[in-house]
């Protein structure tokens, strides 16, 4: 894969947790795929994630699964 950041070849996609919002309103969506690329460091999502992501969100009270995480504060 091409990287859209630097031109060069060897970008490869990674599917890690993304989190929207803050407090009772935020989400963790899990499995997004970010291109990542070893040569400049850049990560990005495509066009076609952002508006899935964006579809997610607009229809997140029929799609989610409650879970309890533990939250930790780093100061």
């Amino acid at each position: 894969m091409i990287c859209d950041s630097c031109g060069k070849a060897g970008a490869k996609v990674k599917h890690l947790p993304r989190s929207y919002g803050k407090g009772e309103q935020m989400m963790v969506i899990e499995d997004v795929p970010l291109v990542v690329c070893p040569h400049c460091g850049e990560s990005y999502m495509t066009a076609k994630t952002l508006h899935e992501i964006e579809r997610l969100k607009i229809h997140r009270k029929h799609l989610k699964t409650k879970r309890r995480a533990p939250v930790i504060s780093y100061v």
